[in-house]
């Protein structure tokens, strides 16, 4: 171990430590416990510039949030890990984030498909007329992760235009 200690920093350690801690505090019932060993792992990651192994621990403080009855705050950190997963070009730790995401939304509850329920409040909105700076101002969002959630409605659901995306979320009682 002091081979290992004495080629990484020692944050590194930390961050490494402190993820495997939250997780197994997480998958132990401890969702406290892992909500505060996860955030110190998750700040040591964003310091050390490693975004995946940060994205992960986002994804599983979102998990804690869920246990601990917080789902506001469990989408919001599943949302920032879908995010930050398909930047980075990770698709199935996307897949991953996404489903953690529908697994709290009422199960199936006003879901489009294969949609997250972000990309449902987007296509809505595309729907309504909107352009990206107006959605991104109403969902409190960048004009980029705008951007990203319209690539992906249209990956996801093979549609090619903001015109085609309207049509699908009338065809589908999405619009409104």
């Amino acid at each position: 171990m002091e081979t290992i200690a004495g080629e990484y920093p020692k944050p590194m350690l930390q961050a490494v430590a402190g993820q495997a801690d939250g997780a197994v505090r997480l998958a132990d019932g401890d969702a406290a416990g892992a909500s505060q060993s996860l955030r110190q792992a998750w700040r040591l990651w964003q310091k050390l510039g490693v975004p995946y192994e940060a994205t992960r621990c986002r994804a599983l403080i979102g998990s804690a949030c869920r246990d601990l009855g917080d789902e506001a705050s469990a989408l919001m950190d599943f949302e920032a890990a879908h995010a930050g997963f398909l930047e980075l070009g990770a698709a199935p730790a996307a897949a991953w984030a996404a489903s953690l995401m529908r697994a709290g939304a009422g199960e199936g509850a006003g879901t489009a498909g294969p949609l997250t329920p972000r990309e449902n409040e987007v296509l809505r909105l595309v729907a309504s007329g909107r352009g990206n700076r107006a959605i991104a101002a109403e969902l409190y969002l960048s004009e980029k992760t705008v951007a990203r959630h319209i690539s992906n409605i249209f990956l996801k659901l093979g549609l090619s235009s903001r015109a085609a995306a309207t049509s699908y979320a009338y065809e589908h009682g999405l619009a409104g």
